[in-house]
């Protein structure tokens, strides 16, 4: 059986205009990968933080999320096997 701990720091900075900026670390032991994401608010909104923090953290996640998914597929052909054509998406069938 194999059991590992990932370990994950979220940072978030907000500034005068309004603007969020999220940096999501993720620590394997081995290696440790970056996401960013930002999120703006619109001069006409007001300004709520905690909404530019959930908008900004979940896209740094997300961008995370991504490299993870393609250092995958990288490791998956590297063991010799096919590139999926598509990736498979989780959830219930429509």
């Amino acid at each position: 059986m194999h059991t590992t701990e990932w370990k994950t720091r979220l940072h978030l900075f907000e500034d005068d205009d309004g603007t969020t900026k999220a940096r999501v670390v993720l620590d394997t032991g081995t290696t440790a990968l970056t996401g960013h994401g930002t999120a703006h608010c619109h001069p006409a909104d007001a300004n709520v933080p905690e909404i530019g923090d959930e908008l900004a953290a979940g896209r740094a996640m997300n961008d995370l999320a991504q490299q993870l998914l393609n250092i995958a597929e990288r490791d998956i052909e590297g063991v010799g096997a096919p590139r999926p054509s598509t990736r498979q998406v989780t959830g219930w069938p429509m």
